[in-house]
């Protein structure tokens, strides 16, 4: 029970990574809120969570939503220990592409959601959370990897890797520690976003021969990691990247 009467807010923790990170702050004793744009997997999520957990609906691209978010939960709880800014990713209806294909309005779409979203997140989040608290960016090992038609969303997520640094010392004298956790592959229904249902189990195999470990992650996975960042065992740590990629980014398999 590391995170016992813990409050946190997990952005996007209404399904995928972000429902995994809240279901294993849950089994550490935390409470709080999760967001999401879909109220029907909102409402389903919050059940499944159980008691302490509430959630609320909102687009983190909108600053009055972001504003809510915050000052709802401060309200409803007394204070924020955890901030997990998740929500990012596929952006529906504007798929990812290469360069010559992308334009100026799918790029400001990933651009808005997956490094504007999380500046803004944090920046609404600063007068509730009690000095001390942890933040979790959500970046991604794409931020170190090139992969095809993922040029814009690799360049947001390694933005949000520099930003977790540069946040770390703006928010240094309030003693507020801000880390990145990068997944690699994760099995989540993102796949289905990605390429047509017919191809996705195919997909899947293709990255999970990429992966070291071979095996796509869980968001079990990434939710025990991003347990060890919100509690105390890693007060320590500070503007760092733990990467949960399965070895994808730092090891080359020669077959």
């Amino acid at each position: 029970m590391k995170l016992k009467n813990k409050v946190a807010v997990v952005t996007g923790g209404n399904s995928g990574i972000g429902f995994g990170i809240a279901a294993a702050f849950k089994n550490e004793g935390a409470i709080g809120t999760i967001t999401g744009r879909n109220q029907e997997t909102l409402d389903r999520s919050v059940a499944a969570l159980g008691a302490g957990f509430v959630g609320i609906q909102a687009d983190v691209t909108n600053m009055d939503d972001l504003e809510r978010i915050f000052r709802e939960t401060f309200d409803r709880f007394g204070k924020i220990d955890t901030l997990v800014v998740n929500a990012g990713g596929i952006v529906d209806g504007s798929p990812m592409a290469g360069i010559a294909e992308v334009t100026e309005d799918n790029y400001d779409k990933y651009m808005d959601l997956n490094l504007k979203s999380v500046y803004f997140t944090v920046q609404k989040a600063l007068p509730y959370l009690h000095d001390g608290a942890s933040i979790i960016l959500i970046g991604s090992s794409a931020a170190h990897r090139a992969a095809p038609g993922m040029t814009v969303y690799s360049a947001a997520k390694a933005a949000v890797v520099s930003l977790a640094k540069g946040l770390s010392l703006d928010l240094l004298a309030r003693k507020i520690r801000v880390n990145t956790l990068s997944p690699g592959s994760i099995d989540t229904p993102v796949f289905g976003k990605i390429v047509p249902q017919e191809q996705v189990e195919q997909v899947k195999q293709i990255w999970k021969d990429l992966t070291p470990l071979g095996r796509l992650g869980l968001p079990s996975d990434l939710g025990k990691a991003a347990a060890f960042l919100a509690s105390d065992d890693s007060s320590f740590l500070l503007a760092t990247e733990i990467l949960a990629d399965g070895g994808l980014t730092n090891i080359i398999q020669m077959k």
